[in-house]
């Protein structure tokens, strides 16, 4: 698997159209995912390639003059828990660090709504992210808006 940032827009595009409409349990919601695919064109945006292609990428986009949000992540199925999503993170607080950001962030439904979303949870926990705060109504009552942050120092 190789892993590394790609520039061209278009090409950022494709990689997150393709993996986010295979991933529906996540990103079901068409004009979401849509807005996530128009968006990350102009982000900074990292692919994790193996043989048959672009299997995971992560976006990032700055919040804040010294923050990077980890925008929109998204892994096949297939490859879930095997480092991909973990080398493709580290690759992010690398870029972070390189580009002086002092914090990532990262949004996701809050802890114990959902299946999907406590394994992703779990996830951001597993690499560092520390809980920051919830917002109930950020999205919308049904999926409660959880912030984590880190430093990258």
């Amino acid at each position: 698997m190789n892993i590394g940032q790609v520039f061209e827009p278009e090409k950022k595009k494709n990689i997150v159209r393709k993996i986010l409409e295979e991933l529906p349990d996540w990103f079901g919601i068409e004009e979401a995912r849509e807005q996530y695919i128009r968006e990350s064109g102009q982000q900074i945006c990292i692919g994790a390639a193996g043989k048959q292609g672009y299997i995971g990428f992560v976006c990032l986009k700055e919040t804040g003059k010294d923050t990077l949000e980890l925008a929109v992540m998204g892994v096949l199925e297939a490859y879930h828990r095997q480092g991909t999503g973990r080398k493709l993170f580290m690759a992010a607080k690398e870029i972070a660090r390189e580009k002086g950001y002092s914090f990532l962030q990262v949004k996701t439904v809050q802890m114990g709504k959902y299946e999907n979303y406590d394994d992703t949870n779990r996830f951001y926990i597993s690499m560092g992210f520390q809980e920051f705060e919830v917002f109930p109504d950020l999205w919308d009552k049904a999926n409660p808006c959880q912030i984590y942050i880190m430093s990258v120092g």
